[in-house]
């Protein structure tokens, strides 16, 4: 820690003082610390490892860009770490959905989703921007939007599903193989990357971002397929209200129009769609179900409550039977669910505690 504020005092030119852990990650420690002025910022420093070198250039590089992040102060590209404003304490999107405010957890829903839109709208004509800014603090790795994850997936899912004893419907590679970047190419939008409800403040000036780790470049409906699922790759997982989700997707999709005024149409929309979910299911099943199959455990360590591993992948490949346009990915699922999940013995994934309240109450 004392080496973290030497480095980020010296980058500033003036001291900062009484560091508070605010946790970070594997790849990262956070600290608020005070400033001479009586202020306070975050001091956020990266490990060696090489993905904690991804992260520290997509967060320098995406903060950069200012579009929703906190205010990036000063970067230090050889330490390396980055210092940023303080948007203080603000809740997060996931205090909101697991309290017992319903209309708290909704309003946060919708900004949420409002932001992330604009957030994909007023990026698409920065992308060159952005690849320059990743040149500046590059540490010898592509951005997530540069590497193909989505064919890694695909070729990993065989085998995953061998383990278990499951074998891919016949078709499927070939679906998968058709879906690509499920629209990267054609409707690219910037994203922070890691959408989750624990990394958006509601502050009083609206919602912020605040973990731009994999920010990158990739299709609007993987960030959209985050609105319909709900939270694709997150630990805060549970059951939306069908009328609720439906209008955060609305509200996403709005925003994305301005720059892909052809998403407008419903065939090009479901489809993209119905692509994305099958990447994200396939991405959750290649790296959640090895872990699944001897135990289960919840999706996080210390929040409560969670979903645990089982009941979110039941959930998921549930949603992928009925996919349309993806029928071997549906027969996939249909058998993970029979030969897999059915000797789990796991409830349902329930919905989110905030609007679970509300219903009890009524």
């Amino acid at each position: 820690m004392d080496q973290i504020l030497h480095a980020a005092s010296a980058l500033l030119g003036r001291q900062l003082t009484d560091p508070v852990d605010l946790g970070g990650s594997p790849r990262s420690s956070v600290l608020r610390c005070r400033t001479a002025e009586g202020g306070t910022v975050i001091v956020k420093a990266f490990t060696a490892e090489a993905e904690s070198r991804r992260a520290f250039t997509a967060e320098a590089a995406g903060l950069a860009l200012d579009l929703g992040g906190p205010e990036l102060l000063a970067v230090d590209r050889d330490f390396p770490l980055l210092v940023m404003a303080d948007l203080g304490a603000a809740p997060t999107l996931a205090d909101l959905l697991l309290g017992t405010d319903p209309k708290a957890a909704e309003r946060g829903l919708l900004e949420w989703a409002r932001g992330l839109g604009r957030l994909a709208a007023a990026g698409a004509t920065r992308r060159a921007e952005f690849a320059e800014l990743w040149a500046r603090y590059d540490q010898g790795l592509p951005s997530w939007g540069e590497e193909p994850w989505i064919a890694q997936n695909a070729a990993e899912l065989p085998a995953v599903l061998a383990a278990a004893g499951v074998e891919a419907a016949p078709g499927l590679a070939e679906e998968l193989a058709r879906i690509g970047t499920a629209g990267g190419e054609r409707y690219p939008g910037f994203t922070p990357g890691d959408t989750c409800p624990d990394n958006n403040l509601l502050t009083a000036e609206g919602l912020r971002l605040i973990d731009f780790e994999a920010a990158c470049f990739q299709s609007v409906f993987l960030t959209a397929a985050y609105c319909r699922m709900p939270f694709a790759s997150c630990w805060c997982v549970f059951r939306p209200p069908a009328a609720l989700a439906a209008e955060v997707e609305r509200v996403y999709r709005a925003e994305v129009l301005a720059s892909y005024p052809e998403l407008a149409e419903e065939a090009c929309w479901q489809r993209g769609m119905a692509e994305a979910v099958a990447v994200w299911t396939v991405e959750l099943t290649v790296r959640l179900l090895p872990r699944a199959l001897p135990e289960d455990a919840p999706m996080h360590r210390t929040r409560r409550p969670v979903p645990t591993r089982r009941q979110l992948l039941a959930h998921r490949w549930t949603l992928a039977t009925a996919l349309p346009g993806l029928p071997a990915l549906g027969e996939t699922m249909e058998r993970l669910l029979t030969t897999v999940a059915a000797g789990w013995n796991v409830a349902p994934l329930p919905g989110y505690p905030a609007f679970e309240a509300e219903r009890v109450c009524q």
